[in-house]
């Protein structure tokens, strides 16, 4: 063992994510990632104090490569149409990748977010602020027409679920998801889009 070796949590981090692709989340254990790490398990503990505290980072960090893309383009300068556009597609495609790439690490990464319930629930609220910043923004630049941006972000979140919550996960090899999309999409933009005099 290579007690010299620095150790961070993310390194830590990437190293659970190969054990679990390796092992699974069933078998995976924190001796495993020690031991892939060159380290004993005590190491790794001095970073995360239990096995269920690295599990809920591995989520985060997981649900994080999810939501920073996206904030990224919610506090863009473009026009606030292009953007919600931009920002919906984003997210269904970021979730739809992932489960169709690597069907077996989605179902783990879906299986650790459901024991970190905070993680999780902090995700969505990331994602209902980012598209309120989108919907406020629309409306500052008067493309949107809406009353409370804060409601219709969380109504908006909700309307889009089936194309990026993980329980409709089996529905996105569907050929006509993109056309679903399309529509679903248009019919959002109509919907809050300032009415001209």
């Amino acid at each position: 063992m290579n007690e010299n070796v620095v150790l961070t949590p993310e390194r830590i981090l990437e190293v659970t994510e190969d054990v679990l692709r390796r092992y699974g989340l069933a078998k995976a254990t924190v001796v495993d990632v020690a031991r892939a790490l060159d380290v004993s398990h005590g190491s790794v503990y001095r970073h995360f104090p239990s096995k269920a505290s690295l599990r809920e980072a591995v989520a985060k960090r997981w649900l994080e490569r999810v939501s920073t893309p996206l904030a990224n383009i919610a506090g863009s300068s473009e026009a606030a149409p292009a953007k919600l556009d931009r920002w919906l597609r984003e997210l269904f495609t970021a979730k739809q990748k992932r489960y169709l790439e690597d069907p077996e690490m989605f179902a783990t990464y879906l299986t650790l977010a459901r024991e970190a319930c905070k993680t999780v629930n902090g995700h969505k609220a990331c994602l209902t602020d980012q598209l309120e910043l989108i919907l406020a923004d629309g409306v500052k630049q008067g493309a949107f027409e809406i009353a409370d941006t804060k409601a219709t972000a969380k109504a908006m979140f909700d309307a889009v679920t089936r194309f990026h919550h993980p329980a409709h996960s089996d529905e996105w090899s569907d050929p006509q998801l993109p056309a679903r999309i399309d529509t679903l999409i248009a019919l959002l933009l109509r919907g809050i889009e300032a009415r001209k005099c």
